[in-house]
């Protein structure tokens, strides 16, 4: 099995995440960037829960071939490295073989649903193949009598795993150029079984609540695959987290409901709480990035930092909504769902359509988005506060918008920079540098597997509202003297 790598992981857990707070919401006005390719802002990401990680590039790698329109490109297969904010380390594969890898990407845990995985009926299968090859299977002698594939290398059991991996998640015709890469290919495309999607690490269900004053708030119910996890302490004086009866909470296991406790009389306002512990991601998590860069789906884990976090509004009365919102794949837009606690009806507006939740009523809207469009919403709050939110959605693989890319626009591999909000060159022709129509192999550590083709930008949508990588939550601050921690 998958041996912890070679990271100080229990030092480090020690060590409490930068603060993340997990905002998003509805849309008051936005603009999209004129930009080639999307790349979103990363210094303050919405997360849903779980495992935060840093791209360190393709490490452990051979070559493939993709077939496509009468052309044969050569490009690189193997597996990723990513660093998790606080601590571990991932290992992964793409799962998206025409987009490229941005440079030192940031990459959020997500759930299949929210990625393109949630779309292709043979995702079940590209876990099989996690389970039952490297590296979670590191005989790799076995590995190859097994697959009937003579002698295999780290490099070309790594590659063979991509390419049956890029079989089933792009459906493209890719082949190992290693014989015995191609071998294992054939045998784990051949021998795969469709498996359910793993747990995530940590996350609240929901991660938003709101109420009244002098009352419990919730439930959140409490998912992850760890043992336990620590409860942080709400940031309002008074505020605590709790079970149903009111018992203090600092630890919690998978299935745990908490409530957030307000006392009567606190003045209104918002407060955050958060979940934190060290755990092996489960394999088969999916990974996607804040900006457009290919997403990942997890073949190995360290014990890594994993964090959630929720937040509660209360107020004494009026509209108390508590607003959360997750990418509807299936749909091609967002999730946005509206829940009023107070007693006055909470109106907002999406796309230029008024919606009006009553007094102890829920709604939900999607939102339609673009695919591979990146927005930058600014968002006017109650008593004049303002929230920007920039990302980007994708829910397919190229081949599932457009036919594969052939010519100059085929994957290369060398990462496209992030530079100024903008993606700029990219990489053109097999196993080129970024420069276009060379044949110089690449030598960063950032060598990937994907296409330089420019995403197309779409215009004209006047607002929508993104969540990026997995999901998001924001709530409606109270009207006045709010407590900070929104």
């Amino acid at each position: 099995m998958f041996a912890a790598f070679s990271v100080n992981g229990r030092e480090r857990l020690g060590r409490r995440l930068a603060t993340a707070v997990l905002t998003s919401g509805l849309i008051a006005g936005a603009s999209i960037a004129g930009t080639a390719v999307a790349v979103a802002d990363e210094g303050n990401p919405q997360h849903q829960g779980g495992a935060s990680a840093t791209l360190n590039g393709l490490t452990i790698q051979d070559r493939a071939v993709l077939r496509a329109g009468g052309k044969n490109k050569e490009l690189p297969a193997g597996l990723f490295e990513m660093a998790v904010d606080g601590g571990g380390t991932l290992k992964t594969y793409c799962i998206d073989i025409h987009n490229p890898t941005q440079q030192k990407a940031k990459y959020l845990e997500t759930s299949w649903d929210q990625t393109s995985l949630g779309r292709n009926e043979q995702a079940g299968k590209i876990l099989w193949i996690l389970k039952n090859s490297y590296p979670q299977v590191d005989d790799l002698a076995g590995l190859a009598q097994k697959a009937g594939a003579g002698a295999l290398t780290k490099e070309t059991a790594a590659a063979g795993t991509q390419v049956a991996i890029w079989r089933f998640s792009d459906g493209v015709n890719v082949e190992a150029l290693d014989p015995a890469a191609e071998k294992l290919a054939d045998w784990l495309e051949s021998k795969a079984e469709k498996l359910q999607e793993p747990k995530a690490s940590l996350s609240l269900e929901p991660n938003a609540v709101s109420g009244k004053a002098g009352g419990k708030l919730g439930p959140l119910t409490v998912r992850t695959n760890a043992e336990r996890a620590s409860v942080t302490a709400p940031d309002a004086p008074g505020v605590k987290v709790t079970d149903k009866d009111g018992k203090p909470v600092t630890e919690v296991t998978d299935g745990t409901e908490l409530y957030v406790d307000v006392p009567a009389g606190t003045a209104d306002g918002t407060a955050s709480f958060g979940l934190q512990t060290g755990t092996s991601v489960s394999v088969g998590r999916a990974f996607a990035s804040l900006s457009k860069s290919q997403t990942q789906i997890l073949a190995g884990s360290s014990e890594s930092t994993v964090t959630a976090a929720a937040t509660a509004t209360w107020a004494k009365k009026g509209a108390i909504p508590a607003l959360t919102a997750e990418k509807n794949c299936a749909k091609g837009g967002v999730d946005v769902t509206a829940k009023n606690e107070g007693d006055e009806p909470f109106t907002f507006e999406l796309l230029k359509t008024t919606h009006t939740i009553g007094a102890g009523e829920s709604k939900t809207v999607t939102v339609p988005v673009a695919e591979d469009a990146a927005y930058d919403f600014t968002i006017e709050l109650p008593g004049g506060e303002k929230k920007t939110f920039k990302g980007v959605l994708d829910c397919k693989t190229t081949s599932d918008t457009e036919p594969p890319a052939t010519g100059g626009d085929e994957p290369g591999s060398q990462p496209s920079p992030q530079s100024g909000g903008t993606t700029s060159g990219g990489t053109t022709g097999g196993g080129d540098t970024t420069t276009g129509g060379g044949d110089t192999p690449a030598t960063g550590d950032l060598a990937e597997t994907g296409a330089s083709n420019a995403t197309p930008m779409i215009a004209g949508i006047a607002a929508a509202f993104l969540l990026v990588g997995g999901g998001a939550v924001f709530f409606l601050r109270k009207k006045k003297g709010a407590a900070a921690g929104h």
